[in-house]
């Protein structure tokens, strides 16, 4: 392999530094009058190269230098045999590369740095990363204005190493005219704050919500040079939003710099009097609340056990409006049709609020759009703000349903209302849809009734951005009530402009604005072949520990996509397609007096070990990995379909072939 000049002469330099810095040419020097003295005086011979080189290989200086020269080749040999590694790796084995920004010169910048943090002090026991270890993770993600950004993974550690820049556009052409420079006064009225949401990645890739800030970045404006350092507290979510979790230094600049800067007081003043602007409207909304959920429970004595919700705790145990969880989202170009929306929200982790001892009593906790996103996984709450949102955006009329399933359990789900009377049901946690049929209690009992098909028992309110209904029929059972919301005798709504005064965008400094949606950071073919490779390997090891042998058959598990593409179609819009040709296929490819079996199963996460063991506890799937018989072939195939925000849909299919002995 020939290296151009220019390389060739990199090396050498290089290699000459390595040299000078371990001082092999003071030692090589050693060696010589050494050897010359051992082995020349008696007989007066020439010393040969041979002989130099075997005195250094003898006092171990080849070796000690082959050590401290690190060739590239191996490393990308071993990552090209090895199986892929997660992606938490800290081998910087490039330098970084800084990234030019096109900055417009009309426009206003707020360039937020991330100086480190510390006092993290749940991490002081934790032990120094060392390199190449997998370990767990701190990621900071930021939404300012409609602009996304997210830090660099760093090790957990009690003292942080972040140091990240993000440039946050802060002048918009809405703010009147485009081509006037913002000046201080003019952004002192934007009080949309920078929300900040630091997630916690541990070793095997589960996310955990550490905290939640909005910071207030206008304190700037007043600062001199137009530069100020901030220390952030963070507390921390749920039942911990008391408690401190770690401070991060934060420095935040103006570009270009301000001409004129403000007085603090009259930065302090427009906070204050925001703040009182904000609590006044809050305070009115709730006194509404309070009568009108009087006025509830006096149409019946029983309203006071159904499940009429009106606020809700956020994840730093902040009581909002439910409305306020709720804004028309539109997915840009990453979502084309309601039903992808419904199982884009469905692919999205489940998991409920965490709650600390015993008890069995359910956490309350609704997370902001962000932290649901950025954590990529929720509890049913958010799954149903998320695709009401989502599906509002695609201009249907949505609802949030809160009721219970069976057994009582509390639940929400989502509800759209056609312009034809069609009520249908959107399971936000599995993307199915039902249609209600109201079954009428006062029919003769000969007359046919509709059999529901949904998990919904009872309903107490729905909800949107702008209504609020509360369930006053004699029954809050779903399948005898009826959906007509103008009726006020069988739903009680709230005044739409008591909704509108605190939750509609820019009333509230409080309620967060909706971020926009990020498109997958998922190569869906590399992820796909990563983790075929570590399932093929865990189900040879296997069945190696079984006695068995294990020949794959690539053939026949190529021909297993197609089925993989048509479960996820499926899946997306309840439309079959394809089934007959993946069967001709199949029969083609399985000789006559063989036995064809295949397991589909689908998963939400790409590890490939937790897929495995989850697989083996399957009777059907554990079959065939575990077969055993004549010409026995083993086929494995996985398709990983992405959605935005990086989630995806994992279908794995596992088949075998033999021959049937009888």
């Amino acid at each position: 392999m020939s290296l151009p000049p220019e390389k060739a002469s990199e090396l050498k330099q290089i290699i000459h530094q390595q040299l000078v810095k371990m001082d092999v040419h003071g030692r090589i020097r050693e060696v010589l009058a050494e050897t010359i003295r051992e082995e020349l005086a008696p007989e007066h011979q020439q010393l040969s190269t041979e002989d130099l080189i075997k005195a250094l290989r003898q006092r171990g200086i080849i070796d000690d230098v082959m050590k401290e020269l690190k060739f590239v080749t191996d490393v990308n040999e071993k990552e090209r045999t090895s199986a892929p590694k997660p992606s938490t790796h800290f081998v910087d084995r490039e330098p970084p590369v800084l990234k030019k920004t096109n900055i417009d010169p009309t426009r206003r910048y707020l360039y937020l740095q991330v100086l480190g943090g510390k006092a993290f002090l749940e991490h002081l026991q934790e032990p120094e990363p060392l390199p190449g270890q997998i370990c767990s993770t701190f990621t900071l993600c930021l939404h300012f204005r409609n602009q996304r950004f997210r830090s660099k993974p760093v090790p957990c550690a009690c003292e942080p190493d972040f140091h990240d820049g993000f440039l946050l556009e802060v002048h918009k052409d809405s703010l009147g005219d485009g081509s006037k420079m913002a000046d201080a006064t003019t952004m002192l009225s934007i009080c949309d704050p920078v929300h900040m949401v630091l997630i916690k990645t541990d070793t095997f890739g589960e996310t955990t919500l550490v905290a939640s800030y909005f910071l207030e970045w206008r304190s700037v404006l007043a600062a001199e040079n137009g530069i100020t350092n901030v220390a952030v507290e963070l507390l921390g979510v749920g039942t911990e939003s008391k408690v401190s979790v770690g401070v991060l230094n934060i420095r935040l600049e103006m570009y270009p710099q301000l001409n004129k800067t403000l007085s603090p007081e009259i930065t302090n003043t427009q906070f204050a009097l925001e703040r009182q602007k904000t609590a006044e409207k809050e305070r009115l909304f709730l006194v509404y609340a309070k009568q009108w959920w009087r006025e509830y429970l006096q149409i019946r004595p029983t309203h006071n056990v159904r499940l009429v919700k009106i606020f809700a705790q956020d994840e730093n145990g902040v009581n909002r409006p439910v409305c306020s969880y709720i804004r028309p989202l539109r997915a840009g170009r990453l979502l084309d049709t309601p039903r992808q929306a419904a199982r884009f929200v469905s692919v999205l982790g489940y998991e409920r609020a965490s709650v600390i001892g015993g008890g069995g009593g359910k956490q309350e906790q609704w997370c902001t759009l962000l932290a649901f996103l950025c954590r990529n996984k929720g509890d049913c709450e958010d799954h149903a703000n998320l695709l009401c949102s989502l599906l509002l955006g695609f201009g249907l009329e949505a609802f949030v349903c809160v009721g219970t399933k069976a057994k009582g359990v509390p639940h929400t789900w989502v509800m759209t209302c056609g312009t034809d009377g069609t009520i249908t049901f959107w399971e936000s946690l599995t993307g199915h849809r039902y249609i209600h049929r109201p079954i009428n209690p006062d029919d003769p009992p000969l007359v046919e009734q509709p059999k529901p098909l949904y998990p919904y028992r009872t309903i107490g309110c729905l909800f949107n951005h702008q209504k609020f209904f509360g369930n006053c029929q004699p029954s809050d059972a779903v399948e005898v009530c009826v959906f007509d919301l103008h009726d006020e005798s069988k739903w009680k709504p709230m005044s739409g402009e008591a909704i509108k005064s605190v939750c509609s965008p820019g009333t509230s400094s409080s309620f967060p604005p909706f971020p926009p949606l990020c498109a997958s950071a998922i190569d869906a073919a590399v992820t796909s072949n990563e983790v075929e490779l570590q399932l093929r390997i865990l189900v040879s090891e296997h069945r190696k520990d079984l006695g068995l042998s294990t020949v794959w058959d690539d053939h026949l598990s190529y021909l297993l996509s197609p089925a993989l593409a048509a479960y996820e179609l499926e899946r997306t819009t309840s439309i079959s397609a394809g089934n007959e040709e993946f069967q001709d296929a199949v029969r083609r490819a399985v000789p006559d007096g063989h036995t064809f079996k295949g397991f589909p199963i689908h998963f939400v996460y790409r590890n490939a070990r937790r897929a495995f063991a989850t697989c083996l506890r399957s009777p059907f799937c554990e079959e065939i990995i575990c077969c055993r018989g004549d010409q026995v072939r083993l086929a494995v195939r996985v398709r990983v379909f992405t959605y935005p925000e990086s989630a995806c849909a994992v279908w794995i299919m596992f088949a075998c072939k033999y021959r049937s002995v009888l």
